[in-house]
């Protein structure tokens, strides 16, 4: 018998499957499996191999929808049928599909389509065979996005510089920018425009806002922009001016933490997943469980070590928050500002007189610093709900914009006013 025989029992294979879950029950109820180790390990590495192959089928896939913004249907079908020889998949099947459908056929006798991404897809005579079926005619009139959305998908793609992309001049004002911003995330959000490559291009605009909105990012960009950007990688040459926040929650504190639907009162959050068979959207790809691991295991060694660093270390003398289990228990009022803050029972004894001042100084200061920033968050939210009310013509959402309260930025009001006296 072959080292490798995977065959399973008779009485077993209407249970089992090559990554089913093993049991205690399937161990030692089957009489055949003599050298079961042996075969548990092999069909481990089955499972890993399956797995490895699933994730280079998402990768090609996601090549062949990369391929698709750029009109390269050559190179989109050569990696579609790479990853339906490495694992079939139904999102494969429907781009295929979808290419057949625009007219991109590979020539006869040929095993992958020889077309010029610059030149027109050959015309070709329909026959009765060519004829599409009903169901063919239904799905293709369901399709879930425009040529103006790919147009529009691609321009952003072929922009040179965050200006570009925002479409607006160098020396725009920051009002502008939210403005172009706005228009161009609601254009381009995943949930409204599903064209190949919309995600890249909705990230592209958060980020070109996100650096632009900030001084001294905006300052480094002008100056060194144009000589650290790549132009023979199209929509990937802004990778040296990172943004600090990501663009689905750049879009959540400007429009209030979801994208409106057609009706003006449901909204759906903005990292929620759709199914859409034709809508090559990027997605992360599934992790086997070997390389699950070997990818996490950095992370918990830099938790282990982060952890044990602060069990050797000093803890901080005082927290903003009550904590009883890690000692801050006792509350206490900064004089000046009167500011809670807790500190642990030993805390009397150990601060007094200039070391206190200056410890109640900084409690202070990061008790403003926080009402800064949950104050920005604040606004923006309130800004975002009614920019949306505003152009979705949704009256409720607009009186809930008008009452929502900013506590922060009342807080802040009042020390402010509490300096000034």
């Amino acid at each position: 018998m072959p080292f490798f025989d995977l065959q399973l029992p008779p009485a077993t294979h209407a249970r089992f499957s090559p990554c089913a879950v093993i049991t205690p029950r399937h161990l030692f109820t089957s009489a055949p499996f003599n050298s079961l180790p042996v075969r548990v390990l092999l069909m481990l590495f089955r499972c890993a191999a399956m797995e490895v192959n699933r994730d280079e089928a998402e990768r090609c896939i996601d090549i062949a929808a990369e391929a698709l913004t750029r009109d390269q249907p050559e190179k989109a079908l050569r990696f579609l049928e790479k990853a339906q020889r490495l694992f079939p998949t139904e999102k494969a099947k429907a781009l295929q599909d979808l290419i057949a459908k625009n007219g991109f056929r590979p020539r006869p006798g040929d095993n992958h389509a020889h077309f010029n991404s610059t030149s027109e897809p050959r015309q070709r005579h329909p026959t009765a065979r060519d004829e599409p079926k009903p169901e063919e005619k239904r799905a293709e009139s369901q399709k879930s996005y425009t040529a103006e959305q790919v147009e529009a998908v691609r321009r952003i793609k072929q922009c040179k510089d965050f200006y570009e992309i925002l479409g607006v001049q160098k020396d725009t004002s920051e009002d502008e920018l939210k403005r172009s911003y706005r228009k161009l995330a609601l254009k381009f959000h995943p949930d409204k425009n599903q064209a190949p490559g919309a995600t890249e291009a909705f990230k592209a605009i958060g980020n070109a806002y996100a650096v632009l909105s900030n001084s001294s990012k905006r300052r480094q960009y002008d100056e060194y922009g144009e000589e650290r950007t790549h132009p023979h990688r199209p929509g990937t040459n802004h990778d040296t001016f990172e943004a600090d926040i990501s663009p689905e929650d750049l879009f959540n504190m400007f429009f209030g933490g979801g994208y409106p639907t057609s009706n003006g009162h449901a909204y759906t959050h903005t990292r929620t997943r759709h199914q859409r068979p034709a809508a090559p959207r990027r997605e992360r790809p599934r992790e086997g469980g070997l390389a699950l691991f070997v990818q996490v295991m950095p992370i918990l060694i830099l938790v282990i070590i982060s952890a044990l660093s602060q069990l050797m270390g000093h803890s901080p003398a005082y927290s903003l928050s009550y904590r009883p289990s890690a000692g801050y228990s006792q509350k206490r009022l900064t004089e000046k500002l009167k500011v809670p803050y807790f500190v642990g029972e030993q805390f009397s004894s150990e601060w007094s007189g200039a070391n206190l001042q200056n410890l109640e100084r900084n409690v202070e200061e990061d008790y403003v610093s926080n009402l800064r920033n949950n104050c920005w968050k604040e606004k923006q939210q309130k800004e975002g709900m009614l920019y949306r009310a505003r152009y979705f013509g949704d009256a409720d959402l607009y009186e809930r914009a008008q009452r929502a309260r900013t506590p922060s930025c009342a807080k802040l009001s009042e020390i402010s006013a509490a300096f000034h006296h």
